[in-house]
C-alpha cells in the first residue's frame, strides 16, 4: 500500500487547481448577474437569465412565454431579497421551450415464492423553459402615519 504522499509523487493523484483566487474573479460580471429562487410544480430552482430549467409539466404550448411570479429570493450582487414566502412584485419571464416525457422507467414488484410479478413503465412529463428575465421589486418606503391619526387609534 502506498501513502498518500507517495501517492502524489508517484503522480497518480493529480492537485485540480483552485477554480480562481479572489484577486481573478470578475466582480463586475459576478455583480451585474441577477439570480432568483423560483418555486414551481412543488419544487425550487436556482435560476439566472439565460438559463434553460426542466420543470414540472405546465400548461402552456411550445413557444408561449410565462411569466412565474413564485419568487422565493432574489439575489443582485450583494444585495439579498427574500419573501415570506415570496417577493412581492418580483417575477420571472421565461419562454416555453418544448414539453415532452422523460425516458422510461420500469417500476418491477415481485414477492418471491407467492407468483407475484408487476411489470410497470412510467414516463414523467415535463416542461423545458428558457429563462428570459427576472424583475425585481422595488421596496416600498414605509409611511409613517400622521400624528392625528396615530392618535385616533389609540383611542
Amino acid at each position: 500500500m502506498v501513502s498518500l504522499s507517495g501517492r502524489f509523487a508517484a503522480g497518480l493523484l493529480k492537485v485540480r487547481p483552485r477554480a480562481a483566487f479572489a484577486s481573478e474573479i470578475d466582480t463586475e460580471r459576478c455583480q451585474s448577474i441577477m439570480t432568483a429562487i423560483l418555486q414551481t410544480g412543488g419544487k425550487q430552482y436556482r435560476v439566472n437569465e439565460g438559463d434553460i430549467i426542466y420543470v414540472e409539466k405546465l400548461r402552456a404550448e411550445d413557444g408561449d412565454k410565462l411569466t412565474l411570479d413564485t419568487v422565493i429570493a432574489v439575489i443582485d450582487g450583494d444585495k439579498i431579497t427574500t419573501g415570506t414566502p415570496f417577493v412581492a412584485g418580483a417575477s420571472v419571464t421565461a419562454n416555453v421551450v418544448k414539453s415532452g416525457k422523460q425516458k422510461k422507467i420500469i417500476v418491477y414488484k415481485m414477492k418471491p415464492k407467492k407468483n407475484y410479478r408487476r411489470k410497470q413503465g412510467h414516463r414523467q412529463p415535463y416542461t423545458k423553459l428558457e429563462i428570459k428575465s427576472i424583475a425585481a421589486s422595488k421596496p416600498k418606503a414605509s409611511k409613517a402615519k400622521p400624528a392625528a391619526k396615530a392618535a385616533e387609534d389609540k383611542e
